[in-house]
């Protein structure tokens, strides 16, 4: 049976319109490092400060120039996104609220686990109202639409590790990752659910990634949208 649906945030359950590949390949070029979109988007799914630096590794071969132009970077990749969600706000991706009621529906949790800091994190759930409900430890009541939201900020470990999956679990009282789905829109979603030993990895191609890209990772289902996920678990209660 299954107890938990874990959902990435941008590009799956957040429309992306590529907010984020913008903010990067922005950033990247005001400071100097030349990549292109394509070397970007393998990267996408990453903890950011995790995925800049990989880009800036591919350029620099000194480790304290690597730190130094990392963090000049990612800062200004911050400010990119920040003042992005801040002034054009987010919306829902195509199904993601119906698929949120429906799982509520059927008693199924529902985690939200991103590669975002908490801080822009807390930017796009507060756009969206999916913050109402959430204690200071970002975990739900029966008043919320979400029964929690992780950010690698709180496991030390982004995707495509499980830590975030597994702390999901772990405050959510599951103890099976086989009663455990992970939904994602790139590579490191599936790879951590797959990591975890969730029962199901889905794919969806509403963010950065085609179906085929997708498929390279073995996933269970790829899904066009979050439209058809009830149709998929219906199979599995």
């Amino acid at each position: 049976m299954i107890k938990l649906v874990v959902f990435d945030m941008a590009g799956t359950t957040v429309e992306d319109d590529n907010v984020v590949e913008d903010a990067f390949f922005n950033s990247t070029r005001d400071t100097g490092l030349d990549i292109t979109r394509s070397q970007i988007k393998a990267v996408q799914g990453l903890p950011k400060r995790q995925a800049i630096k990989s880009l800036w590794t591919l350029k620099v071969t000194d480790p304290t120039e690597i730190e130094r132009k990392t963090d000049i970077t990612y800062d200004q990749f911050r400010d990119n996104l920040e003042n992005h969600y801040l002034t054009y706000g987010a919306r829902p991706a195509r199904g993601a609220v119906y698929c949120f009621h429906w799982l509520r529906e059927h008693n199924i949790h529902i985690a939200l686990t991103t590669g975002f800091y908490r801080k822009v994190c807390n930017i796009i759930l507060e756009k969206l109202g999916w913050d109402k409900g959430l204690d200071e430890n970002y975990r739900g009541s029966q008043y919320s639409l979400i029964d929690l939201s992780l950010t690698p900020d709180e496991t030390g470990k982004g995707r495509p590790h499980p830590d975030m999956i597994k702390m999901a679990m772990k405050r959510l009282d599951i103890y099976d990752p086989i009663e455990v789905v992970k939904v994602g829109d790139t590579p490191v979603d599936i790879q951590a659910g797959q990591a975890a030993e969730c029962l199901l990895n889905i794919g969806v191609t509403g963010g950065a990634h085609t179906y085929s890209e997708l498929m390279e990772c073995k996933p269970n289902y790829v899904l066009d949208s979050l439209d058809q996920l009830p149709i998929i678990l219906e199979k599995y209660l």
